[in-house]
C-alpha cells in the first residue's frame, strides 16, 4: 500500500501561517492624525468662501481684463470667446476721448473732498456724543440714518430740497438770506460768489455732490471713531486736567494720537469706496454740470456707445490709477501710521 504524502504545512508541529491576501484586496487606511484632521476641517470651512470669491470677484476681473484688449460691442458679447483679436485700440480710444483727463481730475477732487469731509464730520460727531447726557442713545441712533437709508430715497430728498422751483433751501435763502434769484445747486457748473471784494467762480454742482457724500457717509467714520474713543483710558485725560491742560491741548496731545491709526484706516477705506462711487453722482446729477467722474464715464461708454471693450478699458485704467494712488499713500505715510499705532 502506498501512504498519502503530506505537505510541509500539514505536518504535525508545523507553524501556522496566515493565508496570502487575495489579489485586489484594499489596504487598510492609516488613522488620520490630529493635524491632518484639522487641515481637512480648515479646507472644508475655507472652500465655500474660496468658491464664492472665485466666481464673484476673480472671474469677472479676468473677464474684464480680456474684454479691455478686444474689440467687443454689446451685441457681439454673447458670441465672443475668451481669446480674440487683441489690440490696444480700446485704450487709445479712452485716452483720446474728450474729457478723459478732466474726468480723472474731477474724480480725484471729488474723492479727496468727500473722504476728508466725511471723516472730519464723523470725528466731530463722535467727540460731541462722547460724554453721557439724556437722550444720547437716541441721538446716536439717529446719526446712522443717512448711512442706512436707501440711496435712492435720500438722493430724491436732496433733489427736492435743492430744487430751484420748489426747494426748501431756496425758499429759506430768499426769506432769511436775501437771495435775489433761486440757485440751481445740482445743474450749475460754476457759480460766481463775491468774497472780500473778489469774484470767485466755484464748482457748485461738484461741491453739492461732495456735501451729499460727506453727509451720507460720515456715520461710517462716526462708528469707528466713537468705538476707539470709548477705549481711551479715562486716567490720561484726568491727569491732563490736573496738570492744567486746556480742551484743545487734551485733544491734540492725548486723543488725537490715540485716534490717528483709526483715522488713517478710515481715510484709506473711504478713498477706495469714493473713488469708485457711481450711484450717488448719477442719481443727483447724471454726471453733468462738471460732475463727470470716471465711474459715470464707464457707464456712458457701456450704455450710450454700446462699447463693452472701451468700457472695460476705462474701468481697468480706473483700477490702475487707484492702485497707483494707494501705492503712493502707503509709501509716504504707511510707515508713519504703523509707528504711531
Amino acid at each position: 500500500m502506498t501512504t498519502p504524502t503530506t505537505s510541509a504545512d500539514q505536518r504535525p508541529g508545523a507553524p501556522d501561517t496566515p493565508p496570502a491576501p487575495a489579489r485586489g484586496a484594499r489596504r487598510e487606511r492609516r488613522p488620520l492624525t490630529a493635524s491632518r484632521r484639522e487641515g481637512r476641517a480648515g479646507l472644508a470651512f475655507v472652500s465655500p468662501t474660496f468658491v464664492v470669491v472665485l466666481v464673484v470677484v476673480v472671474l469677472p476681473i479676468l473677464w474684464t481684463v480680456l474684454l479691455a484688449f478686444q474689440h467687443a460691442k454689446l451685441v457681439d458679447i454673447q458670441g465672443m470667446g475668451l481669446f480674440g483679436h487683441w489690440s490696444l485700440a480700446n485704450f487709445e480710444q479712452v485716452f483720446d476721448s474728450a474729457g478723459f483727463w478732466s474726468s480723472l481730475g474731477t474724480t480725484l477732487l471729488y474723492t479727496i473732498g468727500a473722504t476728508f469731509g466725511s471723516v472730519a464730520l464723523g470725528l466731530i460727531a463722535a467727540l460731541a456724543l462722547r460724554q453721557p447726557f439724556r437722550g444720547r442713545g437716541l441721538l446716536r441712533a439717529a446719526m446712522l440714518l443717512p448711512y442706512v437709508a436707501p440711496v435712492v430715497a435720500v438722493a430724491f430728498v436732496w433733489e427736492t430740497a435743492l430744487s430751484p422751483q420748489y426747494g426748501i433751501v431756496n425758499d429759506w435763502g430768499r426769506r432769511f438770506l436775501g437771495w435775489d434769484d433761486p440757485i440751481a445747486f445740482l445743474s450749475t457748473r460754476e457759480y460766481e460768489i463775491h468774497l472780500l471784494g473778489l469774484h470767485v467762480d466755484i464748482p457748485l454742482a461738484l461741491l453739492t455732490v461732495i456735501a451729499f457724500e460727506c453727509w451720507r457717509y460720515f456715520p461710517f467714520a462716526f462708528l469707528f471713531i466713537l468705538a476707539r474713543l470709548q477705549a481711551v483710558p479715562d486716567g490720561l485725560e484726568e491727569a491732563a486736567k490736573v496738570d492744567g491742560a486746556t480742551p484743545t491741548q487734551r485733544f491734540r496731545h492725548i486723543l488725537l494720537p490715540q485716534l490717528m491709526p483709526v483715522i488713517a484706516l478710515l481715510c484709506v477705506l473711504r478713498f477706495i469706496m469714493t473713488f469708485n462711487k457711481f450711484d450717488d453722482v448719477y442719481l443727483l446729477t447724471g454726471g453733468g454740470a462738471g460732475t463727470d467722474v470716471a465711474a459715470v464715464r464707464v457707464y456712458d461708454f457701456l450704455t450710450s456707445r454700446y462699447d463693452v471693450g472701451a468700457a472695460a478699458a476705462q474701468a481697468l485704467v480706473l483700477a490702475v490709477a487707484l492702485m497707483v494712488l494707494l501705492g503712493l499713500y502707503f509709501k509716504f505715510f504707511g510707515n508713519k501710521m504703523q509707528e504711531e499705532s
